[in-house]
């Protein structure tokens, strides 16, 4: 079976895809001590609650894949821009220390904003593209959306980086066998994902609230979802969820919302989840509050479209041990 070690691991999004691909993960790494409390709520192998800089990639157990789905803030088109000029940003150079130090694992996979490949007029992304090969990996990266090819009812865009490790001649035999995924047909619904009945209050939006007339006026369908944007309702128009932000987190009016049975209300912790493409039965820790829970989903990865790129990794790495 082969092996993942997972830094950035977040609540477990990308381990979740590995897992569900069929791989097992060997051990995992995330500084957020409430992110690290959701892991270890659905997952029983090691997760190491280290800053990753204090973490000693010498004593870790060597693993087949190396994902990491490392900060994306200095990338994002949400944040200031700066990339490497950013110390979140020399991450990456972290990563490649684990890479040495694990004795170069047949494939490193990376994970981050859609950002990343315009960042500096290209020169970041160019600049790990060439780190990634003078290290002796081959380089491929696409950018897809969770809509397209995870069937998941949110357009989220990310970037996916998969290099395999080159043979000492320079030849790579997994390269070669390596293809992202196709497009997928989206049948999941907004409605197989809002859950009709909840009920709580602390959801709802009623006529205390100041923007209530507007939110009455303008969102009008159960099968799209919403969001509060200031001073105005935005409705997707593609009937899926918006992009899910960390800043879920931090106020009740950054949370998109849906028309229900029982009134206009914003997305719950699990639907966030769901929206990820996490299984139903992902456990979300009762003593953790949702304002946590919200950063956590938003934070996260689209779990299908992992497991996709996943079982492509693995085809190739066997069609590769074949020829």
């Amino acid at each position: 079976m082969i092996k993942i070690g997972s830094l950035y691991a977040g609540v477990g999004g990308i381990c979740q895809g590995f897992i569900n691909a069929g791989a097992k993960i060997a051990w995992a790494n995330e500084i957020d001590k409430n992110a690290c409390v959701t892991y270890r709520a659905n997952f029983k192998h090691p997760i190491f609650e280290e800053d990753i800089w204090k973490l000693n990639p010498e004593n870790l157990n060597k693993v087949d894949v190396l994902a990491a789905g490392f900060p994306c803030q200095p990338f994002s088109v949400a944040g200031y821009r700066k990339g490497f000029n950013d110390d979140r940003g020399n991450h990456f150079y972290r990563i490649l220390d684990f890479v040495e130090a694990l004795n170069k694992p047949k494939v490193v996979f990376l994970e981050n904003v859609k950002n990343l490949k315009g960042h500096d007029k290209g020169r970041t992304f160019t600049f790990i593209e060439q780190a990634m090969k003078a290290n002796g990996y081959s380089f491929s990266a696409e950018v897809l959306n969770s809509k397209e090819y995870g069937n998941v009812p949110q357009n989220r865009e990310r970037i996916y980086i998969v290099c395999f490790k080159n043979e000492e001649d320079g030849s790579n035999r997994y390269e070669k066998h390596f293809e992202f995924p196709e497009a997928l047909t989206l049948n999941k619904k907004v409605e197989n994902i809002v859950d009709e009945s909840v009920s709580e209050a602390k959801y709802f939006y009623g006529e205390d609230k100041y923007m209530f007339a507007e939110l009455q006026k303008s969102i009008t369908r159960k099968d799209t979802v919403y969001q509060w944007r200031r001073q105005y309702v935005r409705e997707n128009k593609s009937d899926v969820c918006p992009t899910l932000t960390a800043n879920m987190g931090t106020g009740g009016h950054n949370v998109p919302l849906v028309l229900t049975n029982k009134g206009i209300r914003k997305l719950t912790p699990k639907e966030c989840f769901m929206f990820q493409g996490f299984p139903e039965d992902f456990i979300l820790p009762e003593t953790m509050s949702n304002s946590h829970l919200y950063k956590q989903a938003g934070n996260s990865v689209s779990v299908p479209v992992i497991e996709r790129i996943a079982k492509s990794i693995f085809k190739a790495i066997e069609l590769g041990d074949k020829s």
